[in-house]
């Protein structure tokens, strides 16, 4: 551009000068017989003359002032090439895996880690399942790209108290009660277990964009003795689906993030544009709605700023709790060792459970411009158990409505709120609550389950600071037994497992110490969190609630072109 208007400035000069050789060489030589003209004839012609040129002067400026504003104006052949043409089909939930505005606010080149996934905004929508971003690590298969994507995790976590499990914390049963061994020791994990592979393929196929994506990690089903010698942690499979996009319409089938699961921007599987916080817990912040579910899901995007789906997702029966085990308690005919056995699932029964239907989850989403992401929908749940005893089937239908809301207040700065209530919806809070009770006859009752994660994210320069309020509460769910006794959830003498109230603060940070876009980044991640539950049972002499404070420290280093999520 600046080698343009150069150019153009000389060829301008250039016509200066020759007009004004012009005009002096153009004059008619004196006569030798006017030399005898008095001098002040002479001065009086010579000024006339210099005023004349100085006119011509100052127009051919006025023309040069001209030329230069019309270039000023016009865009250079590699801007006009670098501006796409608008497009009416463009949809949110098809957007880069790194978008720009990633990029620039948040922690590295890069995830929701590498840096982040911050905020990537809705109105500068992609067009329909653009390629992804330029990377060092891709290659091709005839008209397929493919991206190898991944991180590389080192994660310490520290906790107060001995709440078991690994780098992952099981909300619902953190040590209680003063005698136990758990709340009189503290203990201290490293793992690297949180690291990620996988990959993301893109081809266009008979005028739709295809995106097949998997995604593993290696917190699998590990053997008793991983933490002896070698520590063999297991790969096991996270995301593996495949979405068909064309025109206004979207076709999504696999394991995936779950419709239900909070989004940043439109209606996306992609986990850049997923809500599952900051947080390094890799069974993110309590009280948050999701799940990685096998689902089919059915996508219409009336617009770039607007979208709405319907999917179905593979249904479980849930009555355990996070430790294993059922969590409820059955009337003595149908305990868990006689006619229930097999027909709800524990935390521990696998597959085996029979469901009568898949869950279906509708979802609204608006994206009236980049600062405001607006979430609605609900969920329908079926259930249906059947008791030998009195050879009856008995059915509930169950359900739920989550309203979810992002703002961005000023630049990097966003408040966010995710709210979720149901009838038989515990399941989708991360198996935090019991879905539903028997009753005496074999009969259903579900129990009533709601929950919030509400905060604020800020991304300024290389970092993310966030802060959330996790929040879940039960509800009593009492039925009486035939032997007058009182059975379900939260009855007078009922386990200190059977929780009322189960709450976590967290704040925590994402900063890229190193990266490069040819090479990735290294980020530094760090997160604290209280969390205390309450059992609906205080048994006398007993403490009125369990705590525990949680540090972790995490070293990651992401590949250049993985998709920018710290969601675990």
């Amino acid at each position: 551009m600046q080698l343009r208007r150069i150019g153009n400035m000389l060829i301008v000069s250039a016509a200066v000068l020759m007009a004004l050789a012009t005009q002096v060489f153009s004059q008619t030589p004196a006569d030798t017989s006017s030399r005898d003209t008095s001098k002040r004839d002479d001065v009086s012609l010579l000024k006339q003359q210099i005023a004349e040129q100085q006119k011509q002067i100052e127009q051919l400026r006025a023309i040069v002032d001209q030329m230069k504003q019309k270039m000023d104006q016009s865009p250079s052949p590699a801007q006009a090439a670098a501006t796409p043409a608008p497009n009416l089909n463009q949809v949110a939930s098809t957007s880069p895996m790194l978008p720009k505005s990633v990029q620039q606010a948040a922690a590295s080149s890069d995830p929701k880690p590498m840096a982040s996934a911050v905020f990537p905004p809705p109105s500068a929508t992609p067009p329909p399942h653009p390629d992804p971003e330029p990377a060092a690590m891709q290659f091709h298969i005839g008209t397929a790209t493919i991206t190898p994507m991944g991180f590389m995790d080192f994660t310490s976590v520290f906790r107060t108290h001995a709440a078991g499990g690994s780098i992952g914390t099981n909300f619902a049963s953190i040590p209680y009660g003063s005698n136990v061994y758990q709340n009189n020791l503290s203990e201290t994990r490293l793992s690297m277990q949180n690291s990620r592979v996988g990959f993301r393929v893109d081809a266009d196929v008979k005028g739709a964009h295809v995106i097949g994506y998997m995604e593993a990690d290696f917190l699998g089903n590990n053997p008793a003795n991983v933490a002896v010698s070698s520590n063999s942690n297991t790969l096991r499979s996270r995301l593996y689906w495949v979405d068909v996009a064309r025109g206004n319409w979207e076709v999504l089938g696999g394991q995936t993030w779950s419709l239900i699961t909070p989004g940043r921007t439109g209606i996306s599987p992609l986990p850049s544009d997923i809500f599952v916080t900051q947080d390094m817990d890799v069974n993110y912040q309590l009280g948050l709605v999701w799940g990685r579910i096998p689902e089919l899901r059915f996508v219409y995007h009336p617009s770039r700023k607007a979208a709405f789906a319907i999917a179905i997702d593979s249904p479980d029966q849930y009555a355990g709790g996070s430790a294993g085990g059922p969590l409820i308690t059955l009337p003595s005919a149908l305990n868990i060792s006689s006619a229930y056995q097999g027909e709800l699932d524990y935390n521990q029964n696998g597959l085996n459970a029979p469901n009568v239907a898949p869950d279906v989850i509708a979802k609204l989403a608006l994206d009236p411009s980049r600062r405001l992401h607006f979430e609605v929908g609900g969920i329908e749940r079926n259930f249906k158990l059947y008791n030998p005893t009195n050879q009856t089937t008995y059915s509930a239908v169950g359900g739920g409505g989550f309203l979810n809301l992002q703002v961005e207040i000023f630049k990097g700065f966003r408040l966010l709120t995710n709210n979720f209530w149901s009838d038989g919806g515990g399941r989708y809070i991360f198996g935090q609550a019991p879905d539903l009770i028997a009753r005496a006859d074999g009969s259903i009752s579900l129990i009533h389950a709601s929950s919030t994660v509400s905060g604020f994210e800020y991304a300024h320069k290389n970092t993310i600071l966030f802060a959330y309020y996790g929040g879940l509460y039960v509800g009593r769910n009492v039925a009486i037994d035939t032997n007058g006794k009182p059975v379900g959830y939260g009855y007078a003498g009922s386990s200190s497992a059977q929780n009322r109230i189960i709450q976590e603060p967290t704040v925590g940070f994402n900063t890229a110490i190193w990266k490069n876009p040819r090479y990735g980044a290294i980020n530094l991640i760090g997160q604290y969190s209280y969390l205390t539950r309450n059992p609906w049972y205080v048994a006398p002499g007993q403490p009125a609630n369990a705590s525990l404070n949680m540090v972790f420290l995490d070293l990651r280093y992401t590949l250049p072109g993985s998709a920018p999520t710290i969601g675990h």
